[in-house]
């Protein structure tokens, strides 16, 4: 009876349904919710090519080379013919690919490698970092390079070489702190966008995907090959770019600060440049 009795007096905890946390997220983090939605829509758009495309994104048409925008051609035409809108929108499959795929193996083996520094410590901890500086001393865009160019082009050759550049920031920053999720899902959505500028970079450098795969990166190289680029051949292309990566960090920070609010930039800062362990 007595048991009975306490039970009956313990209020029952309040329950929080899913909408209401979705709800109270979307009221202290709008723009990371406006961010979140875009880049859904991107994804979404990157799993629906075929279905959405107007045309094959390969598929030439030499008696309509370097239209401008028009009603055949929304984003019109490449040097070649190729529709501009259906290769932006299969360039988005390409770079969100390597951007979660680099993203979650780099992250994931640095948080690893984060949680084996912290946990043995001693000399492995110290070779560790020692190691980790050594990767950070470079320039992301540099250290990818020379990786995608020592191990070959192609899309799993971008996605290990971006990968590499991960590492540092995830070994730091889930050795630094408390070792839980909220960590690895802040890295993961804060370094998409930066995935997503890199292997556009690598594309636009001539080591990344190579062509004819349509990629933001690829069509922004092949808009150069003409004496003054045509505009539209820059524009779209560039804009798909700004406006994932943008969503992209909208969403990584909101969810930073709701999950993890010591994961601010200046203690990402701190902790991928390099204190000496």
């Amino acid at each position: 009876m007595t048991a009975v009795r306490a039970a009956t007096l313990v209020e029952p905890l309040p329950e929080r349904s899913v909408a209401r946390e979705l709800a109270s997220f979307a009221r202290r983090n709008p723009l990371a919710v406006a961010g979140g939605v875009v880049g859904l829509l991107v994804v979404v758009v990157a799993i629906t090519a075929p279905l959405i495309a107007p045309a094959d994104p390969l598929k030439t048409d030499f008696r309509r080379m370097t239209k401008p925008p028009d009603a055949h051609s929304l984003f019109g035409t490449d040097q070649v013919g190729r529709d501009t809108l259906s290769r932006v929108i299969y360039g988005a499959r390409s770079s969100l690919v390597v951007a979660f795929a680099s993203v979650l193996l780099g992250t994931t083996v640095g948080a690893l490698w984060g949680v084996a520094s912290g946990y043995l410590g001693g000399r492995f901890d110290l070779v560790s970092q020692r190691i980790t500086e050594v990767l950070q001393s470079f320039p992301d865009l540099i250290l990818a390079m020379a990786i995608s160019m020592a191990i070959g082009t192609g899309m799993a050759a971008v996605i290990v070489a971006i990968a590499i550049t991960r590492i540092p920031f995830g070994n730091r920053v889930i050795r630094s702190v408390a070792l839980c999720l909220a960590p690895y899902l802040v890295l993961a959505t804060a370094h998409l966008g930066v995935a997503i500028i890199i292997e556009a970079a690598l594309g636009f450098l001539g080591v990344g995907i190579p062509p004819p795969t349509p990629t933001w990166g690829n069509m922004l190289a092949e808009s150069l090959t003409s004496l003054v680029p045509y505009w539209w051949l820059v524009f779209f292309p560039g804009l798909a770019i700004t406006v994932t990566v943008l969503a992209f960090n909208l969403l990584g920070d909101g969810i930073r600060d709701t999950l993890d609010p010591r994961l601010s930039p200046a203690f990402l800062r701190m902790m991928a440049g390099g204190r000496r362990a």
